[in-house]
């Protein structure tokens, strides 16, 4: 079944005209190709992505990875072409996002689950298995300003990959979810628990800088550069292409 379609898309955004006047202003639209009062971040992407099929996407720090999955989560608009998303769409980036340092752990289980679309109920069947698999039992009642990086990356991502695996969605949008502050033992442990979700049948796309990654999950890829394809293909080719091009 297809999933996602992706035709002639393009996004610009709007830039403050007075953050770029003088001297720095000129400089900024000298280098990075701003026309008048916008710069173009997308520009004329078309895909499809089916059932079961994993997409990774590949490009250097501002070739319009993240923007691109934004637009198929529905946060941004795509200015110009049509967007079909045929299922429901879970968007996650950035895992730590939502946590606050202020609340205790437990505390933030049950904002965290929420924010991800989680009722009471639902939250409480599951909340014994986050814990569990985040290894961190003993801080329950600990504030997480007490928490280190690992411990908090342990936290997130227990929280993220058991609520969204209870949601059982048949799109996963995915922003460099695997990068973890976590131990070794325990950044195993993640990846073969997102295996699992992203081999359940979901249509994927995994934005990813580990070539490695791509080429593990997913059965293809794109190569983005200032927001266009330059080449879709295999996971190996597309990484051999971006190495290359570096």
């Amino acid at each position: 079944m297809e999933r996602i379609k992706v035709q002639n898309i393009s996004k610009k955004f709007n830039l403050n005209k007075r953050k770029r006047q003088g001297a720095l202003g000129k400089i900024i639209r000298l280098f990075s190709k701003i026309e008048g009062n916008e710069i173009q971040v997308i520009k004329d992407i078309s895909f499809t992505l089916n059932s079961g099929e994993i997409l990774g996407i590949i490009g250097k720090n501002g070739s319009g990875k993240s923007t691109l999955l934004r637009i198929l989560a529905g946060i941004y608009p795509a200015d110009e072409g049509k967007v079909e998303i045929n299922g429901e769409a879970v968007y996650l980036a950035g895992l730590s996002n939502g946590l606050e340092e202020k609340l205790t752990m437990r505390e933030n289980i049950f904002l965290v689950s929420s924010l991800l679309g989680l009722g009471q109920k639902d939250i409480k069947k599951k909340f014994d298995e986050i814990v569990e698999f985040s290894e961190l039992k003993e801080y329950l009642d600990v504030k997480l300003s007490k928490f280190s990086s690992g411990m908090i990356s342990k936290l997130a991502f227990s929280i993220s990959i058991f609520c969204v695996s209870h949601k059982n969605p048949s799109i996963l949008l995915l922003d460099e979810v695997f990068n973890s502050g976590a131990d070794f033992k325990f950044q195993e442990k993640a990846l073969k628990k997102m295996e699992e979700l992203i081999k359940g049948g979901a249509a994927v796309v995994l934005v990813s800088h580990d070539l490695d990654l791509i080429k593990r999950y997913c059965n293809k890829a794109i190569l983005l550069s200032s927001g266009k394809i330059i080449k879709s293909g295999k996971p190996e080719e597309i990484a051999k292409e971006y190495l290359s091009s570096h």
